[in-house]
This record gives C-alpha cells, structure tokens and sequence, in this order.
C-alpha cells in the first residue's frame, strides 16, 4: 500500500476470499477502484458481489485519480479492477464450483506453492469446458486496452 503504483487488473482471483481481499488492501493504504461498475469484479466474472468503494467510468477520471496521488505526493497504490466485458466472462456459479474442486484437487495432490496457480487455471479450464480460458484472454485484451487509454491521458 505505501508503493505509488497503480495496477489495472480484472479483480481478484477467483480461489481468494475477495471481502478479505479488500478489506487487506483497505488496511493497508491502497485505493481501489472499479471501472465502469458498482461492485468488484471476480476475475473470471464481471462481478463479484462486493461493492466497490470507488466507479470511475472513464480512463481520463482514473488518469487524475493517479496524478492527484501523485501530486499529493501520499505514495500508495491505486488498483484499477476492470470487469471482463460480460459477453466474454464465463458463469459464476460454474467457475465457483470448478474453483472449489480444482482447490480440493491440488490440495489431496499436495500441490503447493508456485506450483498452485498453473494447476489451479488449467484444471479449472478443463472443468469450464474452456470457458475460463476464454475470459481470461478477453480480460487480458481488455485490462491492457483500458490500462494503455489510462496511460495515454496521464501522459
């Protein structure tokens, strides 16, 4: 939190406990912020079920929430969620349960550390019938599209 840096990313993985998420990164000084949305998303999923403490509808609003933080001079970090587009997320309910299952998976496997997350997103592909690959390209696109527009109006 006492980093100034700002992150534009689609939320949090799905496999956290997001309330606790936020409620970490409140505690410790960083500004969140969701684009173009009422709640946080959920990575895979537009949205997650949490209220955003901030919407911001356009690049040029998260461009001077940046350079007021800059210019105060405060230091903290700035996270910029940015739903997947909904026509390209793949269902809550079904991500949930290949999470929970894929979570069991690695766990009975003793699957840990670095090792976790590379199991964690192909399992979860292949329980989603590809789904969630799907989104997590799309969200990609999206986050560096809207990351670069945010970029060209603090330049």
């Amino acid at each position: 939190g006492r980093t100034g840096m700002a992150v534009v990313c689609a939320g949090c993985k799905s496999i956290l406990d997001i309330g606790l998420t936020l409620e970490v990164l409140e505690t410790q000084g960083v500004t969140v912020v969701s684009y173009g949305s009422d709640t946080v998303p959920a990575f895979f999923t537009p949205n997650s079920g949490f209220k955003s403490p901030l919407r911001l509808d356009t690049p040029s609003q998260c461009a001077r929430l940046i350079g007021a933080n800059i210019n105060l001079g405060l230091g903290s970090g700035i996270l910029v969620t940015v739903p997947v587009p909904s026509e390209q997320a793949a269902q809550s309910d079904v991500v949930e349960k290949a999470t929970k299952q894929a979570l069991k998976e690695a766990n009975d496997k003793a699957i840990a550390g670095a090792a976790v997350t590379p199991f964690l997103l192909q399992r979860v592909a292949e329980l989603t019938g590809g789904d969630s690959l799907q989104a997590n390209v799309a969200l990609i696109k999206h986050n560096a599209s809207i990351g670069s527009q945010i970029a060209v109006q603090l330049s």
